[in-house]
């Protein structure tokens, strides 16, 4: 009997973990190229290295992929503006053989798989420390007088307005030639500080310095500038596409700010001349994923601790946590030491009211189930399909709904069929579709996360064998993901 109990508490225990999940939420995960894992790979390779790992996140529950396409000023797309990646085929603006364009391909594949695609760049860094060849289009070769030497790094000025202008045309060209849905940028901006190396900046400090007395103000002032101008670069171009940006994940320590966290760590806002909430405040970014990198319990910067000042001092910005896969199932959970990390982190997730989504550091340990990580996505935290979180702020008006829904027989298989609804702009055009399905009997909620049985862009959806005597409702998503109200149709 007590076997039965514990037995049935851990099935309830279960169940309900997977029935409360949220039906919208981010679910991303970052893919990097800096580490050099697709270096000089053949494109066949590298497809179905990507291909594999798209399949695998998928699987996952993953519904984004944040693709990095310009690691040091260079491009692994098309680009008039910069040369191939060194990071790509092995040699700065050598293009792929045999050709193809990785960030158009990339946003196909995420595409055909439900998935949104973020392009992530990188702003100022011009020059890891890998040493190589820089090709006679990059900006080290264009213009040194913009760049400064830092560390063994090559770093465009954030002083310089010419360096804000380039990153922001780079930025453009992308997001007007690409059908991107973010533009992603992480957390480079002065550099991370290295003991007794000093920012060679002293004379534009001292030639411009518009009235601030303090240079690291200056610092914070001119970053500042540059997040503002790549926000309105991005939505004068497409008003759709996202603007993300992923911090360090401490913004101030209490010692320097009574506000800050209980941390003892770099700081965004003294060390990086970040001042994220100054971003926050005047809405100058769709959303933002503090690299919450730690674990519960960690001395200098506690998981808990931390998760817990982003949701309280993000007001007004979608908050995603950054999440390190290795370092979660690394460590044990404090309060139940015979599993690791995993399900505490989640339990803050959904217990924050401001916490959205989740981004994966990084996809390939996600992809490897390291400590059964995707495994424990794919059947219990992510389970069902979510919708992205909405972005009122960009668009919160609604598409019609589908038109036309019917059940055809096609050659034996029966197919639900619906058109889409009229639209006079992107507003309000449908460019995606939910299928919502219920048993016979069963009331229809479609704000049930577990009864969505595909998130898609096709305007029709294959029924399974056991479709009979089931009730399917369709609604449509404009590109920020507002969903129209539902059509039903019961199949007989």
């Amino acid at each position: 009997m007590k076997r039965f109990i514990i037995v049935f508490c851990a099935f309830a225990l279960m169940f309900s973990v997977v029935t409360a999940q949220q039906k919208r939420e981010f679910r991303g995960a970052w893919i990097q190229c800096v580490n050099g894992q697709f270096k000089g790979m053949a494109t066949s390779a590298m497809q179905q290295t990507l291909s594999y790992q798209l399949d695998e996140l998928q699987k996952d529950g993953c519904n984004a992929i944040i693709f990095q396409v310009r690691p040091e000023c260079d491009a692994l797309y098309q680009s008039d503006l910069e040369p191939w990646s060194y990071y790509l085929t092995g040699e700065q603006g050598r293009a792929p053989q045999p050709y193809w364009d990785p960030l158009q391909w990339m946003i196909e594949q995420c595409h055909q798989r439900g998935m949104e695609l973020h392009a992530w760049i990188n702003p100022y860094r011009a020059k890891t420390k890998s040493p190589h060849a820089n090709a006679r289009n990059h900006v080290i070769v264009k213009h040194p007088e913009w760049t400064f030497q830092y560390d063994g790094l090559t770093l465009l000025n954030p002083a310089l307005q010419e360096c804000r202008d380039y990153i922001c045309a780079v930025t453009a060209d992308i997001v007007e030639r690409y059908d991107v849905d973010g533009l992603h940028i992480d957390d480079y901006f002065y550099p991370y500080p290295v003991a007794g190396v000093k920012i060679p900046d002293d004379a534009y400090y001292a030639a411009n310095n518009n009235g601030i007395t303090d240079q690291k103000d200056w610092r914070r002032y001119n970053v500042d500038l540059f997040i503002q101008q790549l926000s309105k670069t991005i939505h004068a171009v497409k008003p759709w596409v996202k603007f993300g940006v992923s911090p360090f994940g401490i913004f101030r320590n209490k010692k320097s700010d009574p506000n800050g966290s209980n941390t003892n760590g770099l700081q965004n806002y003294d060390d990086l001349y970040a001042n994220v909430l100054l971003w926050d405040a005047n809405k100058w970014m769709d959303y933002c994923v503090p690299q919450l990198y730690w674990e519960i319990g960690n001395k200098a910067a506690d998981y808990d601790e931390l998760i817990h000042w982003w949701n309280n001092h993000l007001v007004k910005t979608p908050l995603f946590i950054g999440e390190d896969v290795e370092r979660t199932v690394k460590h044990s959970d404090p309060k139940q030491t015979d599993r690791h990390q995993l399900a505490p982190k989640m339990a803050l997730h959904q217990q924050l009211p401001n916490v959205q989504g989740t981004v994966l550091w990084y996809a390939k340990a996600a992809v490897d189930n390291i400590g059964n990580y995707g495994t424990s996505l794919r059947n219990n935290y992510w389970r069902y399909p979510a919708l992205q979180p909405v972005m009122t702020h960009i668009d919160q008006k609604a598409p019609k709904k589908p038109r036309k829904v019917k059940v055809l027989d096609m050659d034996g298989q029966q197919v639900l069929f619906w058109t889409a609804p009229k639209g006079k702009s992107w507003k309000d055009e449908a460019v995606k579709y939910v299928v919502y399905r219920f048993a016979e009997g069963e009331p229809v909620n479609i704000n049930d996360a577990s009864k969505i049985v595909k998130i898609t862009s096709d305007t029709h959806y294959e029924l399974p064998a056991d479709a009979w005597h089931n009730t399917y409702v369709v609604t449509a998503l404009d590109r920020m993901q507002n969903e129209s109200n539902g059509v039903k149709k019961k199949v007989k």
